[in-house]
């Protein structure tokens, strides 16, 4: 009698995990998710900034729909979530990345206008007016550079921030300089020169 009453409990639960691994659904939402975040990361660039990364979250998209193919539909779904979480890291790193590319292509472009800046300023020597604000300037500038090029590896979207503010300056300067220059001499200079 205790045989039967447990032969018939086995058969029963075989019987509901067969029932509910036939009706197990493929995970469509879960693989939509994971395209579309495929998708995004590699429209961002991944294939250029983060290739490892989107390497692996390929291979686990691979994963995904070989058990697909499978009918292994827990597993698949769970692969599938895998996938979007890898592909998600793969497009964080590529901002990143991307960000720091633009960073370091303004931390250039700003010291090259900075030399040309400073240069200027040795060439206007005494006319200069108001000295002590591009002392201080300049001062800021030097230092917010070193700053930015410290930054650049930890945060470079700050970087890149601070880079704006600097470039601020030196465009002023630029501007500044380039006035002083194209502005017709004084009467006393031109006088003082004919002597």
């Amino acid at each position: 009698m205790k045989h039967v009453r447990f032969s018939v409990s086995v058969c029963v639960v075989l019987a509901l995990i067969l029932a509910f691994m036939g009706c197990a659904k493929p995970p469509e939402a879960e693989k939509q998710a994971a395209k579309s975040a495929m998708d995004a990361a590699i429209s961002a660039g991944a294939d250029k900034y983060a290739t490892d990364s989107l390497d692996a979250a390929k291979k686990i998209w691979d994963t995904a729909e070989s058990q697909m193919k499978e009918k292994k539909y827990e597993e698949a779904k769970k692969s599938y979530i895998d996938a979007t979480a890898a592909f998600k890291k793969a497009s964080m790193e590529t901002e990143k990345k991307a960000v720091a590319d633009q960073a370091n292509a303004a931390l250039a472009a700003v010291e090259e206008s900075w030399k040309n800046v400073a240069a200027a300023a040795k060439k206007m020597g005494k006319k200069l007016k108001g000295k002590k604000v591009w002392m201080a300037d300049a001062k800021t500038i030097s230092k917010g550079l070193g700053k930015v090029k410290e930054m650049l590896a930890t945060n470079p979207s700050q970087a890149k921030a601070k880079l704006d503010e600097l470039r601020a300056l030196v465009d002023k300067w630029e501007s500044t300089f380039k006035e002083m220059a194209a502005a017709p001499p004084k009467p006393e200079a031109a006088k003082k020169k004919k002597k």
